[in-house]
């Protein structure tokens, strides 16, 4: 069933419950009060009998019955018992008709005073009459003709009634229910022309305030991300083609200069030299563009535990140093912790060290003294390891661009590097729901500065 349908289905049986419920209501009141009415009837004319029995000398029973058959208001299939005491009956309005009784009811009617029941389709009230020491149990019952004919009217017409407006509330729900989901149809039109080649569509966002509109929203955003993601995959796969290229290109050349012709001993050394030195370049740059992969998988495969940032600089500053004995690392803190908790961020440790070397590799390899200075800082709210050196430093032109994969800045052609190392930092730290920020100026050196929130 389609949604338009079951809205329109859902909405029908709502107002055909409220329409069945009000046409009971005003049935049932309507018959209360037609019943009521007629009691009130029925009481008068019993007890205006009774009074012309006993309290009018001049009025017999032969002249009662002929008025009784007389009289304007006498009402449909009309019948007056009147008994005494001893349950004997002493007046009947008809001879040829009888109310069915029993002593039980006229000994109810003597405790109660006054019943409200039925005679087969007749209503029937019994009074009590009390005069002059005598207890009179009067029985009057007549057929309400014209208020049950006026009912039967009332349940006709409110059957077709609710026929009918069951039919109008029908065709409407179908009708509004179509309208109000046409924007999500055209939603679906629009999704439906979406593909990997034209993910720069977006969806008609409409008025921006509605339900439909805010998922409209919502949908672009989850495009303006699919996108992203396939821009990068597209540009991971561009720049690893690239840097993969020279390296390769540079293999080739060596070994074919070294088919070229017989070489000696000394020029075979160079070329193994060379083709070594080609090796280790091609190695390192796949294990970055592997550790670059990794770092565009979603965060749910990195586990995560409690991890002090202090132990994750010290660790890194061992590694680096181990690798390259040249470079000098000087750690400090801005405020001394008062306690361990203090430097304890959310992370992974393998991963936060990652951006440790990276940027203390940057700091070194850039400056003339390869001396980076780190300092940690915590507050409240976050730890911060900043990292200073006094190397190239950067523009603000390169600046917005230096945590792009694959980027790096005219003035640091000539060093070593695939601009990989600051975008898998960039992205690692905002794993942690951290920020990394660079302040820098050309020739006089730069400060990243890594921000990560506490456990």
């Amino acid at each position: 069933m389609t949604i338009r349908n079951r809205i329109a289905l859902q909405f029908s049986l709502i107002v055909a419950s409220i329409l069945i419920a009000f046409s009971v209501l005003i049935y049932f009141v309507s018959d209360t009060y037609r019943r009521e009415e007629f009691y009130e009837r029925l009481k008068n004319k019993g007890r205006t009998t009774v009074r012309f029995l006993v309290e009018v000398n001049e009025v017999d029973q032969k002249l009662l019955k002929i008025i009784d058959r007389n009289t304007l208001t006498a009402l449909f299939n009309e019948k007056v018992l009147v008994f005494d005491a001893r349950n004997r009956l002493i007046y009947s309005s008809v001879d040829d008709q009888v109310i069915h009784y029993n002593a039980r009811l006229l000994d109810d009617v003597r405790q109660q005073k006054e019943i409200e029941t039925y005679s087969n389709d007749n209503e029937l009230i019994g009074l009590l009459y009390q005069q002059n020491g005598r207890d009179l149990v009067v029985l009057a019952s007549a057929y309400d003709q014209f208020g049950r004919s006026k009912m039967e009217n009332l349940r006709l017409t409110l059957g077709w009634g609710l026929l009918g407006g069951l039919s109008i509330t029908i065709g409407l729900g179908i009708f509004f229910a179509g309208q109000s989901l046409r924007p999500i149809s055209r939603i679906n039109e629009q999704v439906s022309a979406i593909t990997a080649r034209n993910l720069r569509q977006r969806l008609d966002e409409g008025n921006r305030q509605d339900e439909i509109a805010r998922l409209a929203i919502n949908f672009n955003d989850v495009l303006q991300r699919l996108e992203q993601a396939f821009e990068q995959q597209r540009n991971f796969v561009s720049h690893a083609s690239h840097e993969l290229r020279t390296p390769l290109a540079a293999l080739k050349s060596e070994i074919q200069l070294g088919l070229r012709r017989p070489l000696t001993v000394p020029e075979h050394e160079e070329v193994l030299v060379n083709l070594l030195s080609d090796t280790d370049r091609l190695i390192s740059l796949t294990n970055s563009l592997l550790f670059l992969a990794r770092t565009l998988e979603s965060i749910q495969g990195v586990p995560f535990q409690p991890v002090r940032t202090d132990d994750v600089v010290f660790l890194a500053k061992d590694e680096l140093l181990s690798a390259k004995p040249t470079y000098r690392i000087e750690i400090d803190y801005e405020n001394i912790p008062q306690g361990e908790t203090e430097t304890l961020v959310n992370g992974n440790e393998g991963l936060l060290k990652q951006v440790m070397l990276n940027l203390f590799d940057n700091a070194c390899k850039y400056s003339a003294d390869h001396t980076a200075q780190v300092r940690i800082s915590t507050d409240t709210q976050v730890c911060r390891i900043a990292v200073h050196d006094h190397g190239i430093g950067i523009s603000d032109e390169d600046r917005q661009h230096i945590f792009e994969s694959f980027y790096r800045a005219p003035n640091a052609m000539i060093y070593d590097g695939f601009g990989i190392g600051l975008s898998i930092c960039a992205r690692i730290v905002d794993l942690h729901q951290g920020t990394l920020s660079v302040e820098s100026q050309p020739n006089i050196g730069s400060t990243f500065t890594v921000s990560l929130p506490h456990v």
